[in-house]
């Protein structure tokens, strides 16, 4: 039962502090008061606010990265595998906007980068044990897998941020259209 209770409230604070994010009034006290947990048991279970911003970021990163791994573990071929990651990415950028916002804003998460890394590496290492066996058969060019992720998530990113933002002429459905075949031409060996 006080696991159950303990675990709902780390829900909650969760939640709120998305909430709280998203109508832009991210603090110690937004948070507290809007979800109705005490600061002393936001500091219980995080540490500090920055660990709750970086446990949600943490989750809101293992959200878009589980959906890449998914689709990409779908795809018949490479080529497949690259396009589906282009629209898998987009699609979390669009459907779950609050948390692409919180992703790409990265608020207060510095202290806990150490952490945050650490909890990505078992997501990001699948990624890269897809990419691996592909760049050794010659379907991907031999590059580093710190840049072949800049090559496929760099443009996704900054596409994302841009809409985010409210840049004219830009769309995630069209994006989702368009960048598939000039990414996966990036990334293929020639």
């Amino acid at each position: 039962m006080r696991q159950a209770r303990s675990e709902a409230t780390i829900r909650r604070l969760l939640d709120t502090a998305l909430e709280a994010f998203t109508a832009g009034d991210f603090t110690l006290r937004a948070v507290t008061s809007r979800s109705g947990v005490s600061m002393g048991s936001l500091y219980h279970h995080f540490g500090s606010f920055d660990g709750l911003a970086a446990a949600l970021y943490s989750e809101c990163m293992d959200d878009l990265l589980t959906g890449l791994i998914e689709a990409v573990e779908r795809a018949d071929s490479t080529e497949e595998g690259v396009r589906a990651i282009v629209r898998a990415y987009l699609a979390f950028a669009r459907d779950e906007t609050a948390r692409a916002r919180f992703i790409h804003a990265a608020p207060l998460i510095e202290p806990h980068a150490a952490a945050v890394a650490a909890r990505k590496a078992p997501l990001m290492d699948r990624l890269t044990a897809w990419f691996a066996p592909r760049v050794t058969a010659g379907e991907i060019a031999d590059l580093p897998p710190a840049l072949i992720e800049m090559l496929l998530i760099g443009p996704l990113a900054e596409t994302t941020r841009r809409v985010l933002a409210g840049a004219p002429g830009l769309d995630l459905d069209a994006a989702a259209d368009a960048l598939p075949g000039p990414i996966w031409r990036s990334l293929r060996a020639h």
